[in-house]
């Protein structure tokens, strides 16, 4: 059994954990930098080399209990990873645990969020992102990382965050009142509360990590400059948190780099940061 952080039996078990983690290492229709699928592993690394003390919210999320779920291993077709991660992703709902997921490419988000807006009604799916992802379909298939919420666009309430690149024919799919383009927002902060003011009260959170600036997350398949920096993004993330119930999240797109630690660690300390706001705000 993996450990999450290396934490001592009673916090892992499944029988103990309020948390489930699921890992998704799928990277078969990324179009440009390859790797996420080497991402879960990285990322169990850096962990166990993170203080599970935060000082942010004085408290130790860990103890709440996190579970590593066996990956979702299927390759053979977006199609078949879509199935597969939309069955799993129900089932795990009717356990009653609070479920994060781990990518691969963002693709996988796509099964995730409508097994979600499915059992939530009127669900908000807030998408941190580089990429608008509203494609109806690239590469021959709806279930392309060009695409990741489309679905999400036509059955929820997205809210998107921190976009920087779109091709013009997602144009027609884009809510502009309900996208905050990095360029907009940059050096501004009142976005943060009429975002918020936009979403329902529950929540599914994706980030795929391009959204951050490559200068502080490289490790992804395609850096976008002008990204989201890390203390204002954890700062509307918390805000996020005390406001609405954040019923679960993904982050995708982790791709390491080699002789490179400080992308993991970001992507560790991000993970750790939103179990703390979900304990400390959420309950």
């Amino acid at each position: 059994m993996r450990r999450f952080a290396g934490i001592d039996e009673p916090y892992c078990s499944y029988d103990n954990a309020a948390v489930l983690l699921q890992s998704i290492p799928y990277d078969g229709t990324s179009t440009w930098g390859k790797g996420a699928d080497r991402g879960f592993s990285a990322f169990l690394e850096a962990l166990e080399n993170m203080e599970l003390y935060d000082i942010e919210t004085d408290s130790e999320a860990y103890r709440h209990g996190v579970h590593i779920l066996p990956d979702i291993s299927e390759s053979r077709s977006p199609e078949h990873v879509f199935e597969a991660v939309y069955k799993k992703t129900t089932e795990l709902l009717a356990t009653g645990k609070y479920l994060t997921f781990f990518g691969g490419e963002h693709s996988v988000s796509i099964g995730v969020i409508k097994a979600f807006y499915e059992k939530y009604e009127n669900l908000t799916v807030l998408q941190l992102d580089a990429h608008a992802d509203l494609r109806d379909s690239y590469g021959g298939t709806p279930y392309n990382h060009a695409c990741a919420v489309h679905d999400a666009s036509r059955n929820a309430n997205l809210v998107q965050v921190g976009i920087r690149s779109a091709d013009s024919s997602e144009m027609q799919y884009l809510n502009r009142q309900q996208c905050y383009f990095a360029e907009d927002i940059y050096g501004d902060e009142s976005w943060m509360e009429k975002s918020i003011a936009q979403m329902t009260e529950r929540v599914y959170l994706t980030i795929d990590l391009d959204a951050f600036d490559p200068s502080i997350m490289p490790a992804t398949g395609t850096p976008e400059p002008g990204g989201l920096l890390w203390n204002p993004t954890i700062k509307y993330l918390r805000k996020v948190f005390e406001a609405k119930t954040v019923v679960g999240f993904d982050i995708t797109e982790f791709a390491p780099l080699e002789g490179q630690h400080a992308p993991q660690f970001l992507v560790a300390k991000l993970y750790y940061k939103l179990l703390s706001y979900k304990f400390k705000y959420n309950g």
